[in-house]
């Protein structure tokens, strides 16, 4: 079996320096790096050469290729010709047509800090080109629900009754579970506070009013946004793929109105019915726990709750 490569520096003049590569160079064993050859440049300032003595080379793969490359990029640094002529024949090959193709323009992560100014610039321009997109978005919008209004729009009603079954009825398990745990949590924690002052039938005021103003919307909202959300990126970015999107343009058909209309409609539509079952769940959440725990009656609960809750703040949560 032959040797692991071995790497041997011989200088034969002041401003030459030979590499003499012995054994076998493959990828994945333990070969010579190049800091031996760079402290070699750095304690003798009047190299202006290196070359190579591959007579004694058994065996290489991308290894050798790899060392060379590295080699490279030091000579490069420290002005320094590198003579290739005394690799392999497929070596100088292989490295002759990698230098030919030029390295694509930021394929290479930047190195080193960025300062903060930089960073901040980056910043400021990319939010300065997304508020643009989202204004361009939201003028074509305007435009597709004002061709709705005038009914021009061009959009499969068909299309939408299938979006508002997915955005509504789909949903309802995960707005149940969340909302009902929402409004279980809250008369937890709730009880435990009122139970200091025995006013333990407030929980119901605490839960009711938490819910209908604030909780049922916000987690409503949450979960359309992360669940049908997401699945409408999913859909148009694969259709933006598939070039479907670009045909609809061919066509005459706006994307706009066929895709993105529909969607907003039943988005639209769906969203206060949803918060409004948000609010039911979220209410029967904290019964469970003062029926269960604090010993309250259901009349009770249900009276309180009533009182509790009025149209203002019912119209405050569907806003």
């Amino acid at each position: 079996m032959s040797a692991p490569g071995e790497l041997v520096l011989r200088q034969p003049s002041e401003d030459t320096l030979t590499l003499i590569l012995t054994g076998r160079w493959r990828l994945g064993e333990a070969l010579p790096s190049a800091e031996e050859v760079r402290q070699k440049i750095e304690s003798a300032p009047q190299l202006r050469r290196i070359a190579f003595d591959t007579e004694k080379l058994e065996d290489w793969d991308t290894g050798l290729l790899t060392f060379v490359s590295k080699l490279r990029k030091l000579c490069t640094g420290s002005r320094i010709s590198l003579d290739g002529s005394g690799l392999p024949d497929g070596a100088r090959q292989l490295l002759a047509l990698a230098a030919a193709v030029p390295e694509k323009k930021d394929a290479r992560k930047a190195e080193g800090k960025v300062s903060f100014l930089t960073l901040l610039g980056d910043e400021t321009v990319g939010f300065f080109q997304s508020a643009g997109e989202l204004l361009e978005f939201v003028g074509d919008a305007t435009v597709a629900f004002w061709d709705l209004v005038r009914g021009r729009a061009s959009y499969r009603r068909s299309d939408l009754w299938l979006i508002m079954e997915a955005c509504g009825g789909q949903a309802l398990p995960i707005v149940s579970l969340i909302s009902f745990l929402v409004g279980l949590i809250l008369a937890f924690v709730g009880a435990i506070q009122l139970k200091m002052f025995g006013a333990e039938i407030y929980v119901a005021d605490l839960v009711g009013i938490a819910m209908v103003r604030l909780m049922a919307a916000i987690m409503t909202g949450i979960v359309m946004a992360g669940r049908t959300g997401g699945a409408f990126a999913a859909q148009l970015g694969t259709m933006q793929v598939n070039q479907e999107i670009d045909a609809l343009k061919t066509l005459g058909i706006s994307p706009m109105e066929f895709l993105v209309l529909p969607r907003m409609l039943a988005l639209a539509l769906m969203m206060p019915l949803l918060a409004l079952y948000a609010n039911i769940m979220g209410i029967l959440g904290g019964w469970v726990v003062g029926v269960s725990i604090l010993d309250i009656s259901f009349i009770e609960y249900y009276n309180q709750t009533v009182t509790a809750i009025g149209i203002w703040n019912l119209w405050i949560g569907l806003f």
